[in-house]
């Protein structure tokens, strides 16, 4: 099956893993997703802020 990775070096979305491991986002199992990725890492990132901030 192939697998889809989001590069955070090149902002590309790569068709199996191509890159270094330290520069890459996934699996995912399809481009759309991959390309995606930033968005889903901000809202993960916003969600557990909001969660520190309640443990304040």
């Amino acid at each position: 099956m192939t697998q889809y990775w989001y590069n955070v070096t090149t902002n590309q979305v790569e068709k199996d893993a191509q890159s270094g491991w330290k520069e890459l986002i996934g699996p995912y199992d399809s481009h759309e997703e991959a390309e995606s990725a930033l968005d889903k890492v901000r809202q993960r990132n916003d969600v557990a802020d909001a969660l520190d901030e309640d443990d304040d």
